[in-house]
Order: C-alpha cells, then structure tokens, then sequence
C-alpha cells in the first residue's frame, strides 16, 4: 500500500513561510499524481496544489504565486513551499497521491485513494 506521511506544519505570523514535506513509499506506479489538499473547520476539503511525474502543475487561484509545489522523485519527497501566507490559509494541510490523474481532476479530493494524516498550518 501507498503511505504518505505529513510534516512541517507549524504557527506562523501573516506575511510568514512555511515549507510542508509528504514522504511517500509503497507506490509502483510509472506515472504518479501527488497533490496537496487542506481543510478549515466547518469548510469542505479543497485543493491547493498538484504535480505529476513529469513535472506539469496546477494551482487553486487563491495560492497561485504564493505557493510553490515540487516533487524530489529521487527521495519520493513532495514539498509545498508557502510564502506570504495569509490567516485563511489555516487549515489542516493533506498529500494525497493517484496513479496517472487527468490534468482537470487534479484538485478534486474524490479522485485520490491515498491520503496522508494531515500536518496542521496556522496563520
């Protein structure tokens, strides 16, 4: 089975960095989709950010060129890079990972199979 475990979340002021890490093993599969999800009280899970294996992104609108994602495929490690975070961006952070998804899905929590536990981020 796939696992993915979470770290780096963290309190930090508005205006702060954050840099979150999802170690991942147990896959097989040649072509991969990692993405990053979050969660605030009360609100649906939605999507932050995605990668496959070929390096090709997507982005929510509301982190486009604050947030960066990136995949070490040597180390099976998938980053996101949060700049200039702001107080809605609070949320419980998830990496979810698919074999091959669809470039339009990409950010649709329904879509991954494999979650991690979550590393919780508050601006």
């Amino acid at each position: 089975d796939v696992q993915l475990v979470e770290s780096g979340g963290g309190s930090v002021q508005a205006g702060g960095s954050l840099r979150l890490s999802c170690a991942a093993s147990g896959y097989t599969y040649s072509s991969l989709c990692m993405s990053w999800f979050r969660q605030a009280p009360g609100k649906e899970r939605e999507g932050v950010a995605a990668i496959d294996s070929g390096g090709a992104t997507s982005y929510a609108d509301s982190v486009k060129g604050r947030f960066t994602i990136s995949l070490d495929s040597a180390k099976n490690i998938l980053y996101l890079q949060m700049n200039r975070l702001k107080p809605e961006d609070t949320a419980l952070y998830y990496c979810a990972a698919s074999e091959w998804v669809e470039h339009a899905a990409r950010l649709r929590p329904g879509v991954f199979p494999y979650w991690g536990q979550g590393t919780q981020v508050t601006v």
